[in-house]
């Protein structure tokens, strides 16, 4: 039966009704008519009462209080629809306990995830903050020196000069990578698709990173299915923004006669790009968190590779904005793949392009 004013105010009516009627049977000098308007009217007056009390002044709060917190836990849920929801349910203080508990529930995961933020804000405060002094204090110490007396001396001048520059260079490249990072998650810088070869650009990053794989002597290469013509309809820059960053981290978390590989997996309408290196490798426990700010795997061996610390969360806010993810597989000292799928061009025909 369900729990509401009226089923409520009938049951307390007819209990009432025949409490009169049984007690006005058994008085003398009462006939039966009389007998049935008096239970006639102990039903009605006890029925508008209860009914009136119940559904005026109880369910009506408890109705507020249920529309209240259907609107704190959803702001686009209407009050009129709050207040149906709520009839509809059997037990209205049931259904308020159970909406109490949800939104408690709802609140304690908002908490969560905000002590988590708060977390990672402190952490990537305490990165950036490392990372910008790094590059002052050095350039800062160089031109110290210089102004202490060894600008004097020509071969230490421009010594210390080539460093401070060196300093500021990489400065500015975290500023820079910095800015493409916040620009790219506020929506502020557009992808330019347009359709090219993507082995073509492939065998250009490979031809770009030539010189610093070569003094690892590490071998970079392409693997594709054939020398056919790999169309995908994208931004050619960012994208090989991209690829050079993958790349270039194969080969700096690499070990000497170690190899990069850029794999290309040719499918039915898109194409799989794995970038494989025998390196390293990352612990588990750090690859949810890679492709985070400045995010690193352990300080001391990754600072000594350079690096602004923000190529890889570049890679995956770009892949994002290309409806794409980029995934990981690594076991530490036998290397990383990293893989993400592109759309193949609609004028392609894909049948050529298959294995």
């Amino acid at each position: 039966m369900f729990f509401n004013a009226r089923s409520v105010s009938l049951l307390l009516a007819l209990c009432i009704g025949g409490i009169t009627g049984a007690f006005l049977s058994i008085t003398t000098g009462i006939e039966h008519t009389g007998i049935l308007v008096g239970m006639l009217i102990s039903f009605s007056s006890s029925f508008l009462l209860t009914y009136f009390v119940l559904e005026f002044i109880f369910f009506k709060e408890v109705g507020n209080i249920h529309r209240q917190i259907h609107e704190l836990r959803n702001k686009q849920i209407s009050s009129s629809d709050a207040f149906n929801l709520m009839q509809k349910e059997k037990n209205p203080i049931s259904g308020i306990k159970s909406q109490i508990k949800n939104y408690a529930e709802m609140k304690e995961e908002e908490i969560a995830q905000l002590k988590q933020m708060e977390e990672y804000r402190k952490e990537f405060l305490a990165n950036i903050s490392h990372e910008l002094k790094t590059p002052i204090f050095a350039t800062q110490g160089f031109i110290l020196t210089l102004l202490d007396g060894a600008v004097d001396d020509k071969k230490v001048r421009d010594r210390f000069l080539k460093k401070a520059a060196k300093s500021l260079n990489s400065l500015n490249i975290l500023v820079e990578d910095l800015l493409t990072v916040s620009k790219i998650e506020a929506g502020e810088i557009s992808m330019e698709f347009e359709e090219f070869d993507l082995q073509v650009m492939i065998v250009d990053v490979l031809e770009q990173v030539e010189q610093k794989a070569e003094k690892k002597n590490i071998l970079v290469t392409l693997e594709a299915p054939n020398d056919d013509p790999i169309y995908v309809d994208a931004d050619y820059n960012r994208l090989k923004q991209v690829v050079i960053n993958l790349v270039v981290n194969g080969i700096k978390y690499n070990n000497k006669n170690g190899f990069v590989k850029v794999i290309l997996q040719v499918n039915e309408d898109t194409v799989t790009v794995h970038v494989k290196d025998n390196g390293i490798g990352i612990p588990k426990e750090d690859q949810n968190r890679l492709f985070e700010r400045f995010y690193r795997v352990e300080k001391s061996r990754t600072k000594k590779q350079g690096g602004s610390g923000l190529g890889l969360a570049i890679c995956k806010h770009i892949l994002e904005r290309h409806d794409t993810v980029i995934t990981l597989e690594s076991e530490e000292e036998k290397g990383s793949t990293f893989s993400f799928d592109l759309k193949l061009s609609k004028e392609v025909d894909n049948e050529d392009s298959k294995f």
